[in-house]
Order: C-alpha cells, then structure tokens, then sequence
C-alpha cells in the first residue's frame, strides 16, 4: 500500500472515530452529492465508506441532489438519520445547514476535508481530538475578554469585548471535521474598519449568481455592533460591493446591512491548492480553517449570513496577548494550549509547519 493511501486511511479514521466515535455495529450513514459537481471528490466517498467498514459498521451510502438553496433537510435523508448511529456528510447541504437542528439520531458531522488528499493531509490526520480542545479553550478565553482588537496589514481595525455569560456564544448544530474555527462572536459591541480582499462571496449558506464578485482597488467595510454603516475605499469597488449588497438582500428578502459574527481559523494544516478566483464556492467552503483568514458573517440577521468578509493575516490581541500576529496562531498563549500540544504531538508539528497556502 502506498504512502499516500495510508494517510487517507489515518484521515478517514480520524474523521470516523476521534471525531464521529464510529464503534464496531453501528450504523454509520453517509450523505453524498451527486457525481461529478467538482465539490466533494469521489475517493473521499470510497476512503469513509471504506474505512467505516474496517471499523465493523454497517455501512449505508445515500445520494442527495445538491439544492443551492436548501432550507431543510430532506425528508428522507432525515428518516435515514434516525435509524444512523451517526452520519457523515459529504455534501453541502450540512454545511448549508449547520446551523440548524440536524435532529438526527446519532452524532453527525460536515467534512470539510473535500477530497481525498485534503483528507490524507495534515489536516486530515492530525487528531482531531487536538483541535477540539483547543477550540474550546479559545472560546473561554474569548468569551471572558475584556477587550479584543484585531487588525491586519491591510488596514482592518476594530474591537470589542467578549460576550461573556451574558450572550451565549451561538455554535454549529454539526459535528466539524477537522475543526477548523472557534464559535464565532456576536459583532454586538464590536466597531471598526474590516479591509476587503479583492472580492466578496457567499457563506456557504444560500448559492446564488453571482456568488462571489471582485473589484479592483481598496475596499473597507466600516461597521458597529450589528450594523454595517458604510464601505469606503475606491469609489468603482464601493459601487461594486453596494450592488452586490443590494442584489443577495433583495433576492431572498434579508436585513442588508446587518453584521452578526466573526471567527478565525485555528487549523494551520489547512490548505488551499491552486488561486480562490479558480472555484470561490469550494474555495469558500474549505480555506476559512487556516489561521490566516478571519470571516465575517453578513448580510441577513441570522448566522451564517449571506456575505462574508474576509481578513488576511489577522492579529488578534486578547487582553493584550497577540494570540494571532500576522495569521500565525500561537495556541500557547492560549490558556492549557501548551498542554494540548504536549499531550498531542501531531497538532504540534502542524503549529511548527503552518501551511501558508490559501489559494491568495
């Protein structure tokens, strides 16, 4: 057996038992698209259906159409889900949803390893248990902060304060593998300047035309607490970034102007291979995980939001710790991140290696 397909076997196991606690007899059901939509890749389907049957699962395979603006689960995939033991997504329509009560029976998970080399990466194959401790740790220490400010080189400027006990963070009702962001804050009590990478694009929730638009020149998105309070910069990408607001806004009937959250990546293995510009709906759906982007949830009074803004090479200072410097998470300034990379040897390899690669 070659290298290769021995690490896309130790990242469909990861996947399946340190994320989805696959165990011998369950029923494990996995959701895939329709062949050939060039999101997910067929050897990712055939690596976890495989691997769940090295496990000793009963293992059941089930195609779904992708529906780009799916507001529900489908009938029958959510009959399926309550007799699964747990059920793993290769479709977009758990990511569409993530946010929403998957209702299912047994744990269920989104992957946003797309294809079988992302799954036989680092990415895949540093344990995920790792990441999820350290999401959890990130997420007291940004909930008790008293004050956070965040900017890159570009010129993002804001700050705030975490929401503590008082707003409850709002997280995913989906299992994530590999983890890849920390709960994303409420902008209530945030203010500042975001700066704008050249283009705009969807969050993954609602797929419409255009999805993603670009613009010459610079762009900054000023806001405070949830509002959106007006783009500066070039004047042709104001015009730009306004029609577009004004076209998704006016298409499904949601606040324009409202911002509601943000997180970073935390998942330095996390790659992009080739430019965003030549697929921004997977570029979207798989590059937010590294520690060099931060997005923003916009567009629509609910998570995740239409449009996302995206930030490049953050630093994030948290009661003045600079936790990120310029994209690169440091997990040991993080309280018990030193810990977690001490009883996980892989996760800090990845933290010693970042890929630097997110397709921009």
């Amino acid at each position: 057996m070659s290298i290769r397909q021995l690490s896309i076997e130790k990242g469909a196991a990861n996947l399946l038992v340190n994320c989805a606690g696959t165990r011998r007899d369950d029923h494990l059901l996995i959701i895939r698209e329709e062949p050939g939509l060039g999101y997910y890749d067929e050897d990712i389907v055939t690596a976890v259906a495989e691997a769940g049957r090295r496990i000793g699962a009963h293992v059941t395979v089930q195609e779904v159409p992708f529906n780009p603006q799916a507001t529900e689960v489908p009938a029958e995939v959510r009959t399926l889900m309550g007799g699964a033991d747990r059920t793993v997504f290769l479709a977009r329509i758990g990511d569409q949803l993530r946010f929403s009560d998957m209702a299912s029976n047994g744990r269920a998970l989104v992957s946003y390893a797309l294809d079988a080399e992302m799954l036989g990466s680092a990415y895949g194959t540093a344990d995920y248990r790792a990441f999820d401790l350290l999401k959890s740790a990130l997420n007291r220490m940004l909930s008790a902060a008293k004050t956070i400010h965040v900017s890159c080189p570009a010129g993002t400027d804001f700050r705030g304060s975490g929401p503590g006990s008082v707003t409850p963070l709002q997280d995913v009702g989906i299992y994530r593998f590999p983890m890849p962001v920390f709960t994303p804050i409420p902008a209530t009590g945030f203010s500042g300047r975001v700066a704008l990478p050249g283009f705009l694009i969807g969050t993954g929730s609602m797929y419409y035309e255009p999805y993603a638009v670009e613009y010459d020149g610079a762009l900054f998105a000023d806001f405070a607490n949830n509002r959106m309070t007006g783009f500066s910069g070039d004047k042709k990408a104001i015009e730009v970034a306004g029609a577009h607001y004004q076209l998704v806004a006016g298409k499904f009937g949601i606040d324009r102007d409202f911002v509601h959250s943000w997180h970073a990546g935390i998942h330095p293995a996390c790659a992009f291979p080739g430019a965003a510009s030549d697929n921004y709906e997977r570029w979207s759906g798989a590059a937010f995980g590294n520690p060099r982007l931060l997005h923003f949830h916009t567009c629509g009074a609910y998570a995740p939001g239409e449009i996302s803004w995206n930030v490049v090479d953050p630093t994030i200072v948290v009661d003045g710790v600079a936790v990120w410097k310029d994209g690169v998470l440091h997990p040991e300034l993080v309280p018990g991140g030193a810990d977690i990379l001490a009883q996980y040897p892989c996760a800090r390899a990845v933290f010693d290696a970042p890929s630097r690669n997110i397709g921009l």
